[in-house]
């Protein structure tokens, strides 16, 4: 880590880069922001950003469960309950029988709830009160090389099975006439995005996560022309929002996430506005 600190002092010769925890926050932001970037590509393409936004509301009771149990860990008690609950919330929406946004509405609240209740019982949710904006700035070293392990498996899955979960989003009949499990290929990128959820939610926030995920993939739509200049636009709107709010936190002494989203939403308009400009002419 020396030596990559070395290198980013050398590269970024600002007086806020003498702090270890500036180095790790920028470190995360290196790493998170192409990671959101990339997959937040595939969640808009497959219409699923509601179901990002309840699986970030769900940490609360994967915490609160584990509370319940006795497990402090909730690097283990969120994970496992979000993805247990992304599962099941496609069984459920697979039957039909209810519209799956009615369905995402109904597990979303109810899983909040559950945690509100059980978390602040006793006046204890003071002490959870942080995850909801996050704080990068107290990420460490550990946490780093966790986020790096994800980030690699989603480019895995990004390179493998890309082309088969955009086929599934495009028109889900034509793939599975192209032998395409559909069911496996939604489970697994569920999966996916229930673990990058939780293990980014304490660094980023539960009420601003799903924003980080869809704002740059929504403003790259609006002026990518191809599929390729979709990814990469995202991925550079992501980071550039992703650096310059950390910087722009950091002077300012406002909290690092929602400082992102406003720099990625006001991108996003920008490019909406680009779009309409080019549609007029």
């Amino acid at each position: 880590m020396e030596t990559i600190y070395k290198i980013m002092e050398m590269l970024l010769p600002f007086s806020w880069m003498e702090y270890l925890f500036m180095k790790n926050a920028l470190l995360a932001i290196l790493i998170i922001t192409p990671l959101f970037g990339v997959l937040g590509t595939m969640i808009v393409n497959n219409r699923m950003a509601f179901f990002s936004d309840a699986l970030g509301h769900s940490a609360l009771t994967g915490i609160a469960i584990g509370t319940v149990f006795g497990v402090t860990n909730t690097n283990i008690t969120m994970p496992v309950f979000a993805v247990v609950f992304a599962l099941l919330l496609n069984k459920i929406k697979r039957r039909k029988t209810v519209s799956t946004d009615t369905v995402i509405s109904v597990f979303a609240s109810l899983s909040m709830s559950i945690g509100l209740v059980i978390l602040s019982k006793g006046g204890n949710f003071a002490r959870y009160s942080g995850l909801l904006v996050g704080d990068i700035l107290s990420i460490t070293d550990r946490e780093l090389l966790s986020l790096l392990i994800i980030f690699v498996i989603t480019i895995v899955f990004w390179i493998v099975g890309f082309n088969k979960l955009h086929a599934v989003g495009v028109n889900e009949t034509l793939a599975k006439s192209k032998k395409i499990n559909t069911n496996l290929m939604e489970d697994l990128f569920s999966v996916l995005i229930a673990v990058i959820v939780m293990f980014s939610i304490k660094w980023v926030g539960i009420l601003i996560i799903n924003a980080l995920l869809i704002l740059p993939a929504a403003a790259s739509r609006n002026i990518a022309g191809n599929m390729r200049e979709y990814h990469l636009f995202s991925v550079m709107i992501s980071m550039f929002s992703g650096i310059l709010g950390l910087i722009v936190s950091y002077y300012s002494g406002t909290a690092t996430g929602p400082t992102i989203v406003i720099i990625s939403a006001v991108i996003f308009f920008l490019t909406l506005y680009i779009r309409l400009v080019k549609k007029r002419t």
